[in-house]
């Protein structure tokens, strides 16, 4: 038996290739590796899954800063709020939260891919797990899926949704490249995005904010003349190895791909009063402390930043947590808040890819057609999913990029085979 469209891999993207192949009258498989469908929608948003996100398409490309005008032609066919529809039709309820964030009404992941699977097994397509792919070999009409049991599956069009190499236990370890570089496809190199940073600075080595974090704090990655090249307003953590949290997750790539290009270490700089104006702060301050001189500094500043944060900084300025504020002078004043609207400090790495909640680089997409998600280099191979050189913020954006990708790969994987078989 022949299929008209075989998709490898059982993840978002591959899902709903699947789905849109069957849909469009493909003779449908799903190969994957695993013992389950859909493992990342289920530990996406936290388990509850963050299927897509409600802002606008500017926006939303915005928010994909790796590759995202690539989407542009891919979003005219099939959209977030075309995502959005679908699932409603699937019976499975979604509602808005922060920052355009869809999810199930549910909270449960578990209803996102049970509706998944349930609407395959109605379009009789056939799923067969712990089915690892050994090799693919290239044919003229028909393409040839060796297994790792020995089985060959022939086959017209293939989408290959194997995943990056993040996130490693959900099956995404990086397969699928071998395959798309024996078709003549580019691997653009892979870095860890969306991941936590590591520091040899002596505060980290040392533990002293270990734990410690703070809220809607401005986090900037600088550039060697010591210039912003993003920034971002959100909260951190530090951590016993560096600093993670949402602002950090945001700001990796920037200072992952810094150091690729040999800048080592990478200066961060840390804003922990966005809001304050710095000459008004110093002015406020001052006058506070010419008011209450009798009040101890640690008291004067109480509420400003954490409390650990503060000693931290008393400490880094050899202050002590008792000394009267009418012992402070102008420029200790100066000092203090400098250290609170600049902190400045090194990080030298991130945690490793496997690590990391996304993978940036793959196929490079100079060589997809981007309003079909075909091969520009074999005939009947289409890609969808993170195995793209596409990668996003967390928040629905990756997950968007999946779902539409995997849309119009199996739409247009089953109009080909059909076209071909009809020729």
């Amino acid at each position: 038996m022949i299929y008209d469209t075989t998709i490898i891999g059982g993840g978002p993207s591959g899902l709903m290739a699947a789905i849109s192949a069957a849909e469009h009258g493909a003779r449908t498989l799903l190969l994957e590796k695993g013992s389950k469908l859909g493992t990342k929608l289920a530990i996406s948003g936290g388990g509850r899954c963050n299927v897509t996100n409600r802002l606008s398409q500017e926006e939303i490309i915005r928010h994909i800063p790796g590759n995202g005008k690539f989407m542009y032609s891919a979003f005219s066919v099939f959209n977030n709020e075309d995502i959005i529809a679908f699932f409603e039709n699937l019976g499975v309820k979604l509602k808005e939260e922060d920052h355009g964030r869809m999810f199930p009404v549910s909270n449960s992941a578990k209803s996102v891919v049970d509706a998944l699977v349930n609407r395959m097994d109605a379009l009789h397509v056939d799923v067969q797990r712990q089915t690892p792919v050994e090799a693919v070999h290239y044919g003229e009409e028909v393409h040839t899926i060796l297994l790792k049991d020995g089985r060959h599956i022939e086959t017209r069009t293939i989408v290959i949704a194997a995943g990056g190499k993040s996130v490693p236990h959900t099956g995404s370890t990086g397969d699928g490249y071998a395959w798309a570089k024996k078709a003549g496809h580019t691997i653009t190199e892979l870095f860890p995005t969306e991941v936590a940073l590591t520091s040899n600075e002596a505060f980290v080595r040392e533990k002293q904010l270990q734990g410690l974090s703070l809220r809607d704090v401005s986090l900037s990655v600088l550039n060697k003349k010591s210039k912003p090249i993003i920034t971002h307003q959100m909260d951190m953590l530090f951590t016993h190895f560096g600093i993670s949290g949402p602002a950090v997750l945001r700001c990796s790539q920037y200072a992952v791909k810094e150091m690729m290009r040999g800048h080592k270490p990478v200066m961060m700089h840390l804003d922990t009063l966005p809001e304050e104006n710095e000459h008004e702060l110093q002015q406020r301050l001052m006058k506070q402390a010419k008011d209450n001189p009798k009040k101890s500094v640690k008291n004067l500043l109480k509420g400003l930043v954490p409390e650990r944060f503060l000693a931290f900084i008393l400490n880094r300025l050899h202050m002590l947590d008792e000394q009267k504020a009418g012992e402070l002078s102008n420029e200790a004043v100066r000092q203090l808040v400098g250290e609170m609207k600049h902190f400045t400090f090194a990080v030298n790495g991130s945690l490793p890819i496997e690590k990391a909640f996304v993978t940036g680089g793959g196929v490079s997409i100079k060589e997809i057609v981007p309003n079909t998600m075909q091969s520009k280099k074999m005939h009947g191979l289409y890609f969808c999913g993170e195995i793209l050189d596409i990668h996003g913020y967390t928040g629905g954006y990756n997950i968007t990029c999946a779902l539409v990708t995997g849309r119009l790969a199996g739409m247009n994987a089953a109009t080909a085979a059909k076209t071909e078989h009809a020729g």
